[in-house]
């Protein structure tokens, strides 16, 4: 998801670089874009430095001038590339812009290209907010779709007192995700997710591994976050990039990855088991790289099943948190196989994967998928990672309000 963050020049825009934070949390890429007075209170450093992204200060320019344009029609890549359009804060004046359609500048060019979600959160003084020409041009944008996140009263930096606050940072990150469609329903949890391959080394060089890229794990990850929640991401190898508001702990093994899970179970509201774990390990690993010499012979024990180990557990505490989902990569005989993983594993859910079909699953961006309860089966169908990842959040809830009322009866110690 990428925000598109506009900076208007008005005192409050010191706060945009609190906002550009509270979207990071969130696993939310944010672009900054600057309008000539805007400068004059914030540097683009600032924001380059919190975004990680290039800002856009200007329309035109010399190389030297504006070397982070791209082209002269940046205004329009950049429309199509966005989720949401915010501004904040938005004085009187870039108000009036986007009201009657002036665009002179990066910012009111790019709202006239703008087909995602606009969302304003004005800034100002008390009279100047409420001249009958702001007050007018808000019904405009309001009859547009634009959502306006009204300013807040108290003391204004000018020294008069009123309205013309810009709303708070957290408020403000609410009402965009919310526009967007993204709840905070997760808000005060934590979830432990764990994602990717896992290797098993045979020698120094080589290792037992599979195709899992760790792309479902990271959607999932960072759908998380979206939703407001504190997020733990066991990662096995992977190339991709982790969302940077989670608590990354990158293993190897299937070993580490248990430690790590067991580690930290406690501490989670919801599990979700995504990672491609290695079933078997090597007995042996050579200690030197093994030469080639015809064929090969390896012995493989069987690695621990992190997945029963946390279900056992769990059991073991008689209490039905936390939410304990896992994954089923199959290739035949479907839900036969997912049922009995759900039994045996002693989950809440498994998410029924086909790795045989083309397109989907193991290292593709997109998925179709089953989620079995004890009671359902809900199919998901094929969408990207992160529209499946939604899906499977949105189940986990309704799991923990069907089972708020359950205890788990409590079963004898189990020693792992």
């Amino acid at each position: 998801m990428k925000i598109v963050l506009g900076v208007s020049g008005g005192i409050a825009a010191y706060k945009a670089a609190e906002i550009v934070r509270h979207f990071q949390e969130r696993g939310v890429q944010v672009q900054v874009i600057m309008t000539a007075a805007a400068q004059e209170f914030v540097r683009p450093l600032t924001f380059a430095a919190l975004s990680g992204e290039k800002v856009i200060t200007g329309m035109f320019g010399s190389a030297a001038e504006q070397p982070n344009l791209d082209s002269a029609v940046e205004h329009i890549s950049v429309a199509l590339s966005m989720d949401c359009l915010l501004v904040a804060p938005a004085t009187a004046d870039t108000i009036a812009k986007f009201a009657q359609g002036i665009a002179n500048d990066f910012l009111s060019t790019l709202y006239l290209a703008a087909t995602a979600p606009v969302v304003v959160a004005p800034a100002m003084n008390v009279n100047m907010w409420q001249h009958p020409a702001t007050q007018a041009n808000l019904e405009i944008l309001r009859g547009r779709g634009v959502r306006i996140v009204e300013p807040g009263r108290g003391y204004l930096a000018c020294g008069m007192v009123g309205a013309g606050r810009l709303a708070e940072p957290e408020q403000i990150v609410a009402a965009t995700l919310e526009r967007l469609g993204v709840t905070q329903d997760l808000a005060g949890e934590t979830v432990l997710i764990t994602a990717g391959p896992t290797h098993e080394p045979i020698d120094p060089v080589r290792y037992l591994g599979n195709r899992s890229s760790g792309k479902m794990g990271y959607a999932l990850a960072e759908a998380a976050l979206r939703r407001g929640a504190k997020v733990i991401l066991v990662s096995g190898p992977t190339a991709l990039q982790p969302p940077s508001a989670a608590e990354i702990i990158f293993v190897e093994t299937t070993q580490q990855m248990r430690t790590a899970v067991l580690d930290r179970w406690e501490r989670a509201s919801f599990i979700i088991m995504s990672a491609a774990v290695g079933d078997y390990h090597v007995k042996t690993v050579s200690p030197g790289k093994i030469k080639r010499r015809g064929a090969l012979e390896l012995q493989l024990e069987p690695n621990p099943d992190i997945l029963a180990d946390l279900g056992s557990l769990r059991h073991a505490t008689g209490k039905p948190s936390p939410i304990l989902i896992g994954f089923a990569a199959e290739t035949e005989n479907l839900l036969e196989n997912a049922h009995a993983k759900l039994a045996t594993k002693r989950v809440d859910a498994i998410v029924l994967n086909d790795v045989a079909r083309a397109g989907i699953g193991f290292n593709s961006d997109r998925n179709e998928v089953s989620i079995l309860t004890a009671s359902d089966v809900i199919h998901v169908p094929e969408a990207s990672k992160q529209e499946v990842a939604q899906k499977i959040l949105e189940a986990a809830l309704r799991l923990r309000q069907e089972h708020s009322a359950t205890v788990l009866a409590p079963s004898s110690k189990v020693d792992l």
